[in-house]
């Protein structure tokens, strides 16, 4: 998959940090994600489905780090 035309961007919580996740969403209904540290590497691309589930998932909490 070409993603050399996708329109990257980051959250707005990452307040301005280079070491992220970006995110694109794609012409045929996909999303991209990289890491903005290198942004010539690898990109992962998930379904509209599985990119709303993952965000639900975010929503609920399901992904915090155990207190320490």
């Amino acid at each position: 998959m070409d993603l050399s035309g996708a329109n990257w961007f980051k959250s707005s919580h990452s307040g301005g940090q280079t070491d992220c996740v970006e995110v694109a969403w794609l012409n045929d209904g996909q999303v991209g994600v990289r890491d903005s540290k290198d942004v010539g590497g690898p990109a992962l691309a998930f379904t509209h489905g599985e990119w709303a589930s993952f965000a639900a998932a975010i929503r609920q909490g399901r992904f915090t780090s155990p207190a320490r």
